[in-house]
């Protein structure tokens, strides 16, 4: 009777062991498929604070307008209506990680400008992805356009690295071939440090023209790199924002930087 009593228990025991590692596994292997597009919520967008208008969505597009100026100093307010206010000497001692050299200041300042964006209101992956224009390719946080990993048509950033300030950004001409210090088009072609100084490497940091949100460096405690992404620089994992998951872009330390091979969704239109 007792060998039995035994026997029973031990066998009992066995398969409360099978069901258990059954249901972890099934736990672990059970992934959710991305939809094929999803719609972003008004107060997503309502994150990007550097607006001259209020944001609204309207036939399926989101309506962003702001002026491109930066809501931090740099040595590219020199001689501005700005100067008093903004104007601060490239600081050395916190020297751009990026710059391959020592620091350049070009001769383009920041101008107020008048940027309206008109992106996807529900982004989803399109068959025939067009490659990022040379300008806007899309808006971050505090107003400030985004641009593609080129200094020019398929020209690499080495050179104009260089000319980067402290928070990672610098002026266009406002014309081709307008360097005269009249003014400029300030732009991010990299990480902005001023947004993931403020909230964090693996914050939001903003919207490309297709409607897919760009986050920093980091996710999940661990620095992200190029060959963590996609072609497209980006990949389909859960967020803050999004946590049933949507495909984003990140900033990386390395080329390309925001966007590789073009745009992974369709994007929308920008006018300055």
């Amino acid at each position: 009777m007792k060998n039995i009593l035994i026997n029973f228990i031990y066998t009992l025991g066995l398969i409360l062991v099978c069901f258990g590692c059954s249901g972890s596994d099934d736990v672990a292997v059970a992934e959710k498929e991305p939809e094929a597009s999803i719609t972003i919520p008004l107060e997503v967008y309502k994150k990007v604070y550097g607006v001259t208008s209020e944001i609204t969505i309207s036939g399926g597009y989101v309506y962003i307008n702001t002026n491109g100026v930066p809501d931090h100093k740099s040595p590219y307010f020199k001689d501005t209506k700005w100067h008093d206010a903004k104007y601060e000497a490239y600081d050395i001692s916190n020297a751009n990680k990026f710059h391959t050299g020592s620091f350049n200041l070009n001769p383009n300042r920041v101008s107020e400008l008048s940027i309206s964006f008109k992106i996807p209101n529900s982004p989803s992956k399109t068959s025939t992805n067009k490659p990022t224009a040379m300008g806007p390719i899309g808006v971050s946080l505090n107003g400030v356009p985004f641009y593609n990993q080129y200094a020019g048509m398929n020209q690499p950033l080495t050179r104009e690295i260089n000319s980067f300030d402290n928070y990672n950004g610098h002026p266009a001409p406002l014309s081709p071939g307008a360097e005269d210090g009249s003014g400029g088009r300030y732009h991010y072609h990299m990480e902005p440090f001023w947004l993931t100084t403020n909230a964090s490497k693996d914050a939001l940091l903003g919207f490309l023209l297709d409607g897919f949100p760009v986050y920093g460096p980091e996710e999940g405690g661990e620095t992200v790199t190029s060959s963590d992404l996609d072609s497209y620089h980006g990949h389909t994992l859960a967020t803050k924002d999004f946590p049933d998951g949507i495909y984003h872009y990140h900033t990386t330390g390395d080329a390309p930087y925001i966007n590789g091979s073009g745009y992974y969704g369709s994007p929308g239109t920008v006018s300055q």
